[in-house]
């Protein structure tokens, strides 16, 4: 069983990898059983195209849904988007924030953080920094944003807790995060969760949903709701080539569903302060 230490270096080598090549590029080197790696990102992104702040050098494809799109960010927000990858998200919501905003991207690949910010860097936008760094030690203080958002990165961590616990610490008291992350309906099969590719690709990385929804709750998360839903369907020939016959029989049969969903969860704000003895038990 691979230690924690040796899931991120794993993750980390494939978005290096990923990072030097371009959207379309990623999308064409997958050519069936034989010889896919990449397919599975594939399947999951969304279309950001329409959405305001798009820009096409920063879109690799590897997002599993569209958090900016429920986050609520308000002209002038701190925003902070979790594996923030080429820039992606973080250009978006910098849309929604505007010029008196900021937001503050975070991966910890030197490949993505660096084309982050030439893309950043192009486009003039100086409220928009990235800072390299591990997610479940985010280089930030406390309390100091108003939203996170994070797109198919947090299945990726092997200590999904420990994420969520640093959630919690950087946004401030009312705050709130919008994420986009892949979760499971049923048992994977084990041949799946020991493949680099699908770890990497975001699926056997996979929490139950309702072990991931009570973890939210458990770091003193309220309100938290799954803004959107969708199943992912793994091309069967991408399964083929992990599962035997048998085992990809019995994997249809019990119908396990793997699911990117987006979740909003708020951080308490303090307690009205007294106003006077009717006001106060």
């Amino acid at each position: 069983m691979p230690t924690d230490q040796e899931l991120k270096d794993l993750v980390r080598g494939k978005y290096e990898e990923i990072a030097l090549q371009d959207k379309e590029t990623n999308a064409s080197s997958c050519c069936g059983a034989s010889c896919c790696s990449t397919e599975v990102y594939n399947i999951m992104s969304e279309d950001y195209s329409q959405l305001e702040g798009y820009n096409a050098d920063a879109d690799l494809g590897l997002g599993c849904g569209l958090p900016t799109q429920f986050a609520n960010i308000r002209p002038g927000d701190v925003v902070v988007d979790l594996g923030s990858g080429a820039g992606n998200d973080a250009f978006i919501a910098r849309a929604e924030t505007g010029e008196t905003g900021k937001v503050i991207g975070i991966d910890f690949t030197d490949a993505m953080i660096a084309k982050a910010r030439r893309n950043a860097e192009a486009r003039g936008f100086h409220n928009v920094e990235f800072r390299q760094g591990d997610i479940e030690q985010m280089p930030l203080s406390n309390d100091v944003a108003d939203v996170v958002v994070s797109n198919c990165v947090l299945n990726l961590v092997p200590n999904k807790n420990g994420v969520f616990a640093e959630i919690f610490r950087v946004l401030k008291p009312g705050g709130h995060f919008s994420i986009s992350d892949v979760v499971l309906s049923g048992t994977l099969p084990a041949s799946l969760k020991e493949v680099a590719e699908m770890y990497a690709g975001c699926v056997s990385g996979a929490s139950q949903q309702s072990d991931y929804l009570a973890l939210i709750s458990a770091n003193g998360f309220r309100n938290v709701k799954v803004q959107q839903e969708k199943a992912i369907n793994i091309p069967e020939d991408i399964l083929r080539k992990y599962l035997t016959p048998e085992q990809l029989s019995a994997f249809k049969s019990e119908k396990t569903g793997i699911l990117s969903i987006t979740v909003y969860a708020e951080k308490p704000a303090p307690a009205a302060a007294c106003c006077g003895p009717d006001c106060c038990s």
